[in-house]
Order: C-alpha cells, then structure tokens, then sequence
C-alpha cells in the first residue's frame, strides 16, 4: 500500500520561505503526475501546484511566481519551495497524484504569522 508523508512545515514570518518536502513509498512514481494541495480551516482542499512525469509543471494563480514544485524520482520525493509567503498560505500541506489517486498522508502545517 502506497504511504506519503509529508514534512518541513512550521512558522514563518510574512514574506519569508519554506521547503515542504513530500517522500513516497513503491515503486513507479516517476510514472505520475504529483500534486501539491493545501486546506486551512473551514475550506475545502485546493491543487496549488502539479508536475508531470515530463516535468511540466502548473500553479493556482495565487501562488504563482511564489511557489515551485520539483520532483527527485531516484528518491520517490516532490518538493515545493515556497517563497514570499503570505498569511492566506497558512494551511494544512498535503501531496498526492493528480488527479488524486492514493489514500492522504498526515500533511505539514505551514503557518505565515508575524
């Protein structure tokens, strides 16, 4: 059974960075597209960044030109650094394919706060 797991969320001021990396267990990852969603409190989860297994990537317009996703398929991880962060980013960070296609790991909190 595939597992995601998620890490490198924490507190960051307005305006600064974070790394969140998302790890991935099986085999055949390279083969999917992966995807970036976040939820805060009282709103549905949102695709905020996708790559394709061609590296073809796509952004919600609210992060573009602040965020970008990367992928190491040798070590089954995507990544998203997130520059410039803004308060409206605090959310609950998960991974997944996308479309969604496996069960939600435990995500990472991203909190933007002075």
């Amino acid at each position: 059974q595939v597992q995601l797991g998620e890490s490198g969320g924490g507190l960051v001021q307005p305006g600064g960075s974070l790394r969140v990396s998302c790890s991935a267990s099986g085999n055949n990852f390279r083969f999917y597209s992966r995807g970036w969603y976040r939820q805060a409190p009282g709103k549905q989860r949102e695709l905020v960044a996708r790559i394709s297994s061609g590296l073809i990537t796509g952004y919600v317009g609210s992060v573009k030109g602040r965020f970008t996703i990367s992928r190491d398929n040798d070590k089954n991880t995507v990544y998203l650094q997130m520059n410039n962060l803004k308060p409206e980013d605090s959310a609950v960070y998960y991974c997944n394919g996308n479309p969604v296609r496996w069960g939600w790991g435990q995500g990472t909190q991203v909190t933007v706060s002075s």
